[in-house]
């Protein structure tokens, strides 16, 4: 684990292990309930793999919504795959052919967030800025969202996050990555490259 892992991982991360999507406009990635860090969840199944680190040409990401999964290609030729979680029923991730907007390494939501009370306990995991009451005591806190790659000027991107049921969405439209996958495609990807999302999401 790289320095910016360690660097993310303070008390404030500690706090949640669920990230959403943030910036400048409004996101649409969701916060559930914190139960442990992202860093340390324990792979019921495999959630990734990643052979192209020798690998030469342009990035491409194809991401398949049926599958919850994404493919990396490196020069045409498939470098890795990952699993992911998309926009749950309500919100869901669109479909199309997209760009690679902007990447930022460590951003937090102006849109999502968390309350935790004195002492740093999450006592609501999915609550709004703005809009979601502060009980007395308490505080309200951004989501972080490491490893940002943005795919929509209007908040929808891929970013470390927590996959809580491998094959099934979680978020309210952006899509997760596992966090040591999230950092692989944030230091292969450039601002430019091809990302496609294709299908159509199970029901979770």
């Amino acid at each position: 684990m790289t320095n910016i892992i360690r660097g993310l991982m303070g008390k404030r991360w500690m706090a949640m292990s669920a990230l959403v999507l943030g910036g400048t406009t409004l996101s649409s990635c969701s916060v559930s309930l914190p139960t442990r860090p992202i860093a340390e969840q324990k792979k019921a199944v495999e959630l990734y793999k990643w052979w192209g680190d020798d690998m030469k040409g342009a990035p491409a990401v194809k991401i398949v919504l049926d599958e919850q999964k994404a493919h990396i290609y490196r020069g045409g030729a498939e470098a890795g795959w990952t699993m992911l979680a998309t926009g749950k029923p309500g919100h869901p991730t669109p479909t199309g052919s997209f760009t690679v907007m902007e990447k930022i390494q460590d951003k937090k939501s102006n849109t999502y967030g968390y309350i935790a009370d004195k002492d740093g306990n999450v006592v609501n995991g999915d609550a709004m800025a703005g809009v979601t009451p502060v009980p007395a005591g308490c505080r309200y806190v951004a989501a972080p969202m490491p490893f940002w790659m943005r795919l929509t000027s209007y908040g929808v991107g891929m970013h470390a996050g927590e996959i809580p049921d491998p094959g099934l969405p979680a978020s309210h439209g952006c899509i997760r990555l596992p966090v040591e996958m999230a950092q692989k495609l944030f230091e292969v990807v450039d601002v430019g490259t091809s990302v496609t999302i294709s299908g159509t999401a199970p029901q979770s």
